[in-house]
């Protein structure tokens, strides 16, 4: 009888949590008419987009320029501190 009571108990505890749970979440609110679904908003225009300002070269930068464009440095991709050090 002891079994059958604390087995009725753990059963209407899960459902109870199990209900709840479902009830927190929006799709299932909507479904259920607990909330009224948000309206769809569509977008017309897509915005314009925004241009950074142009940057200050300065005479270094624009020797460099004049050859091959180089982004980084060569070494970036194979540096043992790269392999080898672990950062948190």
């Amino acid at each position: 009888m002891l079994n059958f009571l604390l087995g009725a108990v753990a059963g209407a505890l899960m459902a109870a949590v199990a209900t709840v749970t479902a009830l927190r979440n929006p799709d299932v609110q909507v479904r259920m008419g607990l909330v009224r679904p948000a309206p769809v908003t569509i977008q017309t225009r897509r915005p314009d987009p925004v241009c950074p300002p142009p940057a200050v070269q300065t005479h270094c930068q624009v020797s460099a320029q004049a050859g091959s464009p180089q982004v980084g440095q060569p070494d970036m991709l194979f540096a043992r501190r790269r392999f080898w050090s672990v950062a948190p």
